[in-house]
């Protein structure tokens, strides 16, 4: 299994993940973490399909909304790509939408036969969490229904064994860093990785090592 976890794109460690994925080449891009902000969803996605473009990268988007139901499409697209790049907004309204498309079994599995490389920052590095509880405090849960016509899930995919929590300390976003979550999480003794947005949490393998800016 293979995964680059961030808080903001590649943190400060691009050399990382240009060693974790290899050459670049096709790389799937899922932005619907971004579904329920219809007006900046376009922009959203030309932010991250330019400089994957720049350094190399054939990036597609691949819209969960549609494959709803049809989650056996979803894993024929997602078998042509060497590496997903998922990334923040949202992490509920990306939850439901891994739910409803069945990339919340498709992905685990590609990742448990390494067929691929996930790469996800916020929302798209949270939602492998094995609990969602807490998000809410930066991301509203109340927008699940109207984007995507279900209610919100609380629980993650549980690809990894702790809470992600990112946006430490961010000058980029102060209205919704994880300090307060993290300190919920650090008094209650739950292990947690808490990222600045210089940080990444990787995984090859066996594995697991966080790289701090």
């Amino acid at each position: 299994m293979r995964l680059f976890l961030a808080s903001y794109r590649f943190g400060a460690h691009y050399d990382i993940f240009a060693s974790l994925v290899g050459a670049p080449g096709p790389i799937a891009v899922i932005a619907n973490a971004f579904d329920s902000w219809p007006r900046g969803r376009a922009a959203a996605l030309t932010s991250e399909l330019t400089p994957l473009r720049t350094l190399g990268f054939r990036p597609e988007e691949v819209d969960l909304r549609e494959y709803a139901g049809r989650p056996e499409d979803l894993r024929r697209r997602l078998a042509r790509f060497p590496v997903l790049w998922v990334r923040g907004g949202n992490t509920f309204v990306l939850r439901a939408q891994f739910a409803r498309s069945g990339a919340d079994r498709v992905i685990p599995e590609l990742l448990a036969s390494d067929s691929v490389v996930y790469a996800g920052y916020s929302a798209g590095a949270c939602v492998l969490s094995p609990d969602l509880h807490g998000l809410e405090t930066a991301d509203d849960p109340a927008e699940v229904r109207p984007a995507c016509g279900i209610d919100p899930i609380w629980t993650g995919l549980g690809v990894v064994d702790r809470p992600i929590v990112p946006h430490l300390d961010s000058p980029t976003d102060p209205e919704r860093t994880g300090n307060a979550l993290a300190d919920r999480l650090r008094a209650a003794g739950t292990p947690h990785w808490a990222l600045t947005d210089a940080d990444v949490v990787v995984r090859e393998g066996d594995e697991t090592r966080v790289y701090t800016g």
